[in-house]
């Protein structure tokens, strides 16, 4: 087995609940409330009034005092319609067949990408929930690679918490394997290294098609740690199956997890599968997934096993003939899928790196998190699904950010904090504004709560060009009633003379 080095910060044995959270600062209170919602804007004109109809309709026979009145109207209905259109319309002028053809052979040719929730979790920090980047350059500090095309990222101090840039940090994406992660962080402390297991059919069943494997066999005995090791080493999703079996099953393994992830804090999560196959609603963020390998590697066997480059694995024991000895089980080299530690062509071995955990399917694309050590400094950086055609994408990403922050450490001001577990907080007595209890982003309804406050801000607020149309209009209209008061009060009505 070959391990590689791994940060001096985690080679703390457990004799604390969670080691790197001794140096999480007590949270810094925001000048303004974090996750708040505006005042809903949904009151017309008329009914700010306290009146319906403030205006009345004009007469076809039109006096002085009407005529101005109509010229008004007019005008402001005028203003109104030339403000609201282009925002409805802004793509519907009249074009050739030419540039209709060249624009759609450009669509074939462009990536469709989403864009980020316009509001998403606070936890951690206000800024972190801003869609796009997040970063605060000091002076000396250098900025950020050109060449990233990941839909969110975030680079961590892995010691102290601090978040020193990041980009749609909370948006809720397919994990992939990553969730393996919260997989062992929840379950490895439930089984001893040396227990065995024989392996059911039942244990097996259920795999998903084109999923990862690491070659475990029915009928035959593995031990936890040869699990362990084909889970982070092969993400092997059959070694999954089967901890998951022996921890009670799938249901039951879910929930764990669930539960896990929100002790964490890590609430843009919602676990549907264990091994991260794409399932749907199953989410997490760049954020959440930085958390949980924050956590894990405070476990000795977990940063050994993410560090692991290749080691032997028991292949199928051979039936013994009857009288005969019983033959040695054979075993087989598996290495490690995670590229930055053991290189790829056109990709070297990260200097420092120590694990964490990779991923890849349909729906998520590529997703990694690491973690790496130099001069004393401990990272953390997650990348999900970017959208480059470069080789390694994922990698080279992570490699970029990695190198960006050790030269920027010192020299930024953090955007926001890596929270410590529920439980650190609640007996620090440290549950500070940006915390979920506070800033109303989820507590136990996890991912779907924060999703569900999310189509309520949105909800009560109006949307692009037509919430704009709609203040001005109720500007115009304002004017236009302080400008008939005007005109009545110069020009009354014949009957009042």
């Amino acid at each position: 087995m070959t391990q590689l080095h791994t940060p001096k910060a985690s080679r703390n044995q457990e004799t604390g609940r969670l080691s790197f959270m001794g140096s999480v600062s007590r949270p810094r209170r925001p000048s303004c409330r974090a996750g708040g919602a505006g005042p809903a804007a949904d009151a017309s004109p008329a009914a700010s009034t306290g009146r319906a109809g403030t205006f009345s309709s004009v007469s076809a026979f039109l006096s002085p005092t009407n005529r101005v009145t109509a010229l008004l109207v007019t005008s402001a209905l005028t203003l109104s319609l030339s403000l609201a259109a282009p925002a409805a319309h802004a793509d519907e002028k009249p074009r050739n067949e030419k540039e209709q053809q060249k624009d759609a052979e450009g669509k074939k040719d462009r990536k469709e990408i989403p864009e980020p929730p316009s509001r998403m979790a606070t936890v951690g920090g206000t800024r972190l929930g801003q869609p796009g980047t997040q970063v605060d350059l000091g002076s000396g500090a250098p900025v950020l690679p050109m060449k990233l095309s990941a839909r969110s990222w975030i680079v961590a101090d892995a010691e102290s918490g601090d978040v020193l840039a990041a980009h749609n940090a909370h948006w809720p994406l397919a994990p992939a394997s990553t969730l393996k992660m919260l997989f062992a962080d929840a379950l490895m402390p439930k089984f001893p290294k040396t227990l065995s297991h024989r392996v059911e059919p039942s244990d097996l069943a259920g795999i998903g098609p084109g999923s990862s494997l690491v070659g475990i066999k029915e009928e035959q005995t593995y031990t936890v740690h040869d699990l362990w090791r084909g889970v982070f080493l092969k993400s092997g999703n059959d070694a999954v199956r089967v901890l998951a079996a022996m921890n009670g099953g799938l249901p039951r393994t879910v929930a764990d997890m669930q539960a896990h992830a929100e002790e964490l804090q890590a609430l843009d999560t919602k676990v549907v599968s264990p091994d991260g196959y794409d399932a749907p609603g199953q989410v997490s963020s760049a954020y959440d997934l930085t958390l949980i390998a924050r956590s894990g590697l405070q476990k000795k066997d977990f940063r050994e096993y993410s560090a692991t480059l290749r080691a032997q694995f028991p292949g199928e024991a051979p039936k013994p003939k009857k009288g005969g000895k019983p033959k040695e089980r054979p075993t087989f080299e598996i290495q490690n899928t995670n590229r930055l530690l053991g290189g790829a062509p056109g990709l070297k071995p990260y200097r420092g790196i120590a694990g964490v955990k990779n991923g890849n399917t349909t729906r998520a694309g590529t997703t990694f998190t690491g973690v790496a050590e130099r001069d004393g400094k401990v990272l953390l950086v997650t990348v999900m699904n970017p959208s480059s055609d470069e080789p390694h994408a994922v990698y080279q990403e992570t490699a970029r950010l990695l190198d960006w922050g050790f030269a920027s450490h010192g020299k930024v001001k953090p955007v926001g904090r890596l929270v410590p577990p529920r439980s650190v907080d609640t007996a620090r007595g440290e549950q500070g504004p940006d915390s979920p209890a506070r800033s109303g982003a989820g507590g136990s309804a996890g991912a779907a709560a924060q999703q569900g406050d999310g189509r309520k801000v949105a909800a009560e607020q109006p949307s692009g060009g037509m919430g704009t149309a709609l203040a001005v209009i109720g500007g115009v209209l304002v004017v236009l009633a302080a400008g008939v008061f005007l005109i009545n009060r110069r020009w009354p009505a014949r009957g009042r003379r």
